[in-house]
């Protein structure tokens, strides 16, 4: 399983992305000191860091300058949105720079941009008794496998990696159909409701008033 280290000084900014990101399949530690940071870093091999700039004891951009030699993909994310700490991080070596507040679900896709840069990818996907084997493209309900069109599977991976997060329809449609989402049409909503059908989701992917759908699973 890919190991995601989160480094920041807030821990409840910590807590949330850990559960987005567990949510999406990732095992995640976080540290709110950069000492500490440093310390994992060197006690534990991971798959990317995701790294505050403004930390007690060493901050973000000596950690950087640690890091590097390492090759560990990073990913700073930040309050500062300034061009210039932007272009310093980047240049320190980071691979993206995000900025507080973020978007769960734009924090999940840049994780996995990163980590397909470095051939890193989740290969397995899990959602109770639903099994999505990125590999090879195959899903399985309970053992059984399951037929899906190129659009239900790309719904069905976000739903999965957004476990319990209401997704815009616009969200949904522009990255499964890489297209702007036209509001009168039901393109969206007929695919959904098969998606459901298919893998036994009547109750858990549920409409979100005037926002979008919402895949509730424990």
């Amino acid at each position: 399983m890919i190991k995601i280290l989160i480094v920041d000084d807030e821990k409840p900014i910590c807590d949330l992305i850990d559960i987005n990101l567990s949510a999406a399949g990732y095992r995640c530690s976080a540290v709110q000191d950069g000492l500490e940071a440093i310390d994992m870093i060197e006690s534990e091999k991971f798959d990317l860091i995701l790294l505050d700039i403004m930390l007690p004891g060493v901050d973000g951009y000596d950690i950087m300058e640690y890091i590097r030699p390492l090759k560990i993909p990073v990913i700073f994310i930040t309050a500062r949105h300034e061009v210039k700490d932007r272009v310093k991080g980047l240049k320190l070596g980071a691979e993206d720079y995000l900025v507080k507040p973020f978007d769960a679900v734009e924090l999940v896709a840049r994780v996995e941009v990163v980590l397909r840069r470095f051939h890193k990818t989740q290969k397995i996907l899990r959602a109770g008794d639903v099994t999505v084997d990125m590999e090879a493209r195959k899903v399985t309900k309970a053992g059984t496998p399951v037929v899906l069109t190129n659009k239900e599977y790309g719904l069905l991976v976000l739903f999965i990696q957004n476990k319990n997060i209401a997704l815009f329809k616009e969200t949904l449609y522009e990255k499964v159909w890489e297209d702007e989402y036209i509001a009168d049409s039901r393109t969206l909503e007929l695919h959904v409701q098969r998606l459901r059908r298919k893998m036994g989701w009547e109750n858990n992917l549920v409409a979100v008033y005037k926002v979008g759908y919402r895949l509730e699973l424990d």
